[in-house]
């Protein structure tokens, strides 16, 4: 008999939840073991107890699934991580899967299609979806076209998408245990990388291109 594959989902959004462990409740080999509606609640529920799958939304409040990412990613480093998001693939897949994510599933996928790739990534395997192969197909072809913020490191993508929503810098170096003057260096390269000149340029990339919540 196939071991119980066990869930925890991470959103912001109890409907979604909901309806989330309604329907995994159906497949026989899969248990929702854990909901949380924060990125620090989710957090402290994988220091407490064991799940084999995290479903892990991108736009929550607090830690958002970027920071929550890089902390599983360094509390337990083989868990796999599923994002679940409303973002086109386009924006986020390619740059989530460099920083350890396991697939990326859009939310307005087949429901057959998460639990494909639910039961591919309890196996230890990625999931890749049929247009972000597409996506990483092209960027191995054309390794110099690529857009502005795929040109980011992990870290530089975090802070870049927080500056975009308006936190200083102070506030950001809080959050992630960084310097204040550590913080303003990753800024400097992130504009430098980017070709932009201040904060309000890059608040208005992010919106262009859908990079926000």
């Amino acid at each position: 008999m196939q071991p119980t594959i066990r869930i925890l989902i991470a959103d912001d959004h109890q409907i979604v939840r909901a309806g989330l462990s309604q329907f995994l409740a159906d497949q026989g080999d899969m248990e929702v073991a854990g909901e949380a509606s924060n990125g620090d609640e989710l957090i402290e529920k994988i220091r407490s107890q064991p799940f084999d799958v995290i479903l892990l939304d991108i736009a929550m409040p607090g830690k958002n699934g970027i920071d929550c990412l890089r902390v599983i990613r360094q509390i337990h480093p083989k868990l796999p991580v599923l994002v679940l998001s409303a973002y086109p693939e386009a924006h986020y897949a390619i740059n989530l899967l460099r920083s350890g994510a396991s697939g990326y599933v859009s939310k307005n996928a087949e429901p057959k299609e998460l639990v494909r790739a639910i039961r591919i990534v309890a196996r230890g395997r990625r999931y890749v979806s049929e247009s972000a192969a597409d996506l990483v197909s092209a960027e191995l072809a054309n390794p110099g076209v690529k857009k502005l913020h795929e040109t980011l490191s992990e870290r530089e993508f975090q802070i870049f998408r927080k500056l975009a929503t308006g936190e200083s810098p102070t506030q950001i170096a809080n959050e992630l245990n960084l310097s204040v003057k550590t913080v303003s260096t990753y800024r400097a390269r992130v504009l430098e990388k980017m070709s932009l000149k201040t904060n309000a340029d890059l608040t208005y990339y992010a919106i262009k291109n859908e990079l926000l919540d």
